[in-house]
């Protein structure tokens, strides 16, 4: 895989041949045989035409992209940060140090969803998520809140209630203010809304959407905000890092929650990726640039990379993973709108895959015997040099 700017940023113009056919009730030699290859000729021209300069207007944005993000990078550096799961924060020495000595930014892996804070309504349970926050406090670190609206991970309570949808509201519109104004100056950032948008494009659907409609989403930010204006509010997703119809789908979503001044100031690329299935770092520097002209940050939220849809030994998939890693560190560190680059996990030993798809997998930075893996090297490399 070629790094942003080492020709990848081209595309093929295939030339499909039209198979020859005598027109049906036309003599060969007819004049309107002349005018219908000619005709077809024209046309393969015509397209020919159009997709070359399509191709050429997307290189002339991603290199101004490139260049404008180069020049302006002076401004900061990219934090790299991590996920961190509270047992082994509790629990194991080795987990700790690394953290302390490699990250500047912790999520809270599941500490701070919904199910997690209220596990009975109106009952909170913040000890868990507490520990996190102390930690990172203690050792001058940044809190990114993780998540307060997902439709995933909700308690029982919640999930089998038969609410009115003013019901809902007020369940919601409490939990985002008791929660934010728990960790108000102490959370840098929320993941506020996650995963609202499906792969089609349209909004997902969710007991919130549902029951609520696709106001919810305005509300969140709203609320968020007025629990603490001074926290960076953030739309996070997966799948929509590169090019397509779901990123499209969010541009849309945030633009238009930009153009109606509701609190919202960046957009979180997950990119849980594997080595045979991630997207063209063209492409996701691309799309970070269309972001970043609506005024947002656009961090990468929640990576990790599966080895096991890879091919070859050990020693190659380990050396693919660690490009698909330096890739999209190259693409963060070269544009003005990436603050953070955060992986999803410190170990191997505590990933969330295994659980996931049930396989045993090698996605983060270090294994499962806290060695860091080439991975680790790469993403040194990647952000060491700012």
């Amino acid at each position: 895989m070629q790094k942003p700017g080492a020709g990848q940023g081209g595309c093929l113009l295939r030339t499909y041949r039209r198979r020859k056919e005598k027109p049906q009730g036309v003599h060969s030699s007819g004049r309107v045989v002349v005018v219908k290859v000619s005709f077809f000729r024209s046309r393969h021209v015509l397209l020919a035409v159009v997709l070359a300069a399509l191709t050429l207007i997307v290189l002339v944005i991603y290199a101004q992209a490139c260049h404008n993000s180069s020049a302006m990078q002076s401004s900061g550096s990219v934090q790299l940060g991590t996920a961190v799961a509270v047992e082994p924060l509790r629990d194991d020495e080795l987990y700790t140090q690394i953290l302390r000595s490699e990250f500047e930014v912790l999520t809270a892996e599941d500490a701070m969803k919904f199910g997690s804070l209220q596990p009975s309504r109106g009952r909170y349970d913040f000890s868990s998520a507490d520990a996190i926050v102390s930690f990172a406090e203690a050792n001058n670190m940044q809190v990114r809140g993780h998540t307060l609206v997902w439709h995933m991970q909700l308690p029982s309570w919640l999930e089998d209630g038969n609410f009115t949808r003013d019901e809902l509201i007020a369940i919601l519109k409490e939990h985002i203010t008791t929660v934010v104004e728990h960790y108000r100056g102490r959370v840098s950032a929320w993941d506020v809304v996650n995963e609202a948008v499906d792969d089609d494009g349209s909004l997902k659907d969710t007991i919130w959407l549902r029951g609520i409609g696709p106001e919810y989403i305005d509300m969140a930010f709203r609320w968020a905000h007025e629990a603490d204006p001074q926290a960076k509010l953030f739309y996070n997703d997966y799948g929509g890092e590169g090019l397509g119809r779901k990123p499209q789908a969010i541009y849309t979503l945030v633009q238009d929650l930009r153009e109606r001044n509701i609190p919202i100031h960046g957009v979180g690329l997950q990119m849980h990726v594997s080595v045979e299935d991630h997207p063209a770092p063209w492409s996701v520097a691309l799309n970070m640039a269309l972001l970043a002209t609506l005024g947002l940050e656009v961090d990468i939220t929640e990576m990790d990379v599966q080895l096991q849809d890879g091919s070859g030994t050990m020693e190659e998939r380990l050396a693919a993973q660690a490009r698909v890693y330096n890739d999209m560190a190259v693409v963060c560190r070269r544009s003005s709108a990436c603050k953070r680059f955060i992986i999803w996990g410190v170990t191997d030993r505590y990933s969330w895959i295994r659980n996931a798809v049930n396989e045993q997998d090698m996605p983060l930075l270090f294994d499962k015997f806290y060695q860091p893996k080439p991975a680790y090297q790469s993403v040194e490399e990647a952000l060491g040099s700012q």
